[in-house]
C-alpha cells in the first residue's frame, strides 16, 4: 500500500469534511439571522404609534409566510370534565428539559406525551408552579390543548391533560398566512394599551371551542404581553381574540 498518498486522500477527505461542516454552520446562521425581524422591520406607521403609546417589543419578530391549512380535531374528555392526576411518585422538574429524560420518567404514565412540546414562555416558575407543554400539529403547536405538569419544591407532583384524537387538515384549501409583522401591527395600532410590553411572538394553532363533536383551529399568532395577557391573531382573517384567564373565556375582537 502506498501510505504517502493514503495519507494524502485522508487529509484532503478531513479537510472537504471540515468545509462542508462549515458551510452547514453557515447557512444555519443565515437562517437563524434572516428568521427574525426587529421593529425597524415595522411599516413607519406602526413604528409612530409604537412611540405614541409607548409599546415596547422585547423578543423577535418571526419572519416568513408559511403556507397552512386548519386543522380538525375531537377530544378525547371535554375540557371541563379534564381534571388534575396526581403521580404515585414525583419526580424532578429538571426532566422537563430533557426530552429522553422526561419520556423515561414520564412516558408510560402521561398518554402521547411524545407529541407534546415544552413551551417556557407561559409555564410559571418560581417553589410552586406550573410547565406548560402544547400538543404539536405540523411542528407548531396546537393552543388550544394543553398538558400542564404541577409541581412543587421542584418536584413535579401531579398533571392535567388535554388530550385529542384525528387530528386532521380541515377543509379549509392551504394559503399563505398573515406575517408576524402585519398581525402585530394591526394588534398594536388597535388593541394595545399605552405602555404594553409584547414577550413572545408564536405562530400555532387556535380556534374557539363550539359543542359539536369535531373542533376547528386556524393558523393563528399568538402575541403574549410581558403582563401574562395573551392575544391570538387568526392568521388567515386577521381577526383578533383577547384570551380572558380570569373570567375563563375568550373575547373576540371586532
Amino acid at each position: 500500500m502506498d501510505w504517502r498518498r493514503a495519507k494524502s486522500v485522508l487529509i484532503f477527505a478531513f479537510v472537504m469534511l471540515n468545509i462542508l461542516l462549515g458551510y452547514q454552520l453557515w447557512l444555519d446562521v443565515r437562517e437563524r439571522l434572516d428568521s427574525n425581524m426587529d421593529v425597524t422591520d415595522l411599516p413607519p406607521e406602526t413604528q409612530r404609534v409604537m412611540q405614541e403609546k409607548n409599546v415596547r417589543l422585547l423578543g423577535k419578530i418571526p419572519a416568513g409566510t408559511p403556507v397552512l391549512p386548519d386543522l380538525e380535531y375531537r377530544f378525547t374528555k371535554t375540557p371541563d370534565t379534564t381534571g388534575e392526576i396526581p403521580l404515585q411518585t414525583p419526580v424532578d422538574t429538571r426532566i422537563i428539559f430533557n426530552e429522553k429524560e422526561l419520556l423515561d420518567e414520564l412516558g408510560g404514565t402521561i398518554p402521547s406525551l411524545t407529541d407534546y412540546a415544552f413551551d417556557s414562555e407561559v409555564s410559571t416558575f418560581g417553589t410552586d408552579g406550573v410547565l406548560v407543554m402544547y400538543r404539536m400539529a405540523d411542528k407548531l403547536p396546537m393552543f388550544d390543548v394543553r398538558l400542564e405538569l404541577r409541581y412543587s419544591n421542584q418536584k413535579i407532583m401531579a398533571y392535567r391533560q388535554l388530550a385529542v384524537e384525528q387530528v386532521k387538515h380541515g377543509k379549509t384549501r392551504e394559503q399563505a398566512v398573515l406575517s408576524a409583522s402585519k398581525a402585530i401591527g394591526r394588534l398594536i395600532e388597535k388593541y394595545l394599551q399605552p405602555g404594553s410590553a409584547i414577550k413572545d411572538i408564536r405562530l400555532g394553532y387556535h380556534g374557539l371551542f363550539f359543542d359539536t363533536d369535531m373542533q376547528v383551529a386556524s393558523p393563528s399568532w399568538r402575541v403574549l404581553l410581558e403582563d401574562g395577557e395573551i392575544y391570538y391573531i387568526n392568521a388567515l382573517t386577521a381577526e383578533v381574540v383577547i384570551e380572558n384567564e380570569a373570567a375563563g373565556k375568550a373575547e373576540e375582537g371586532p
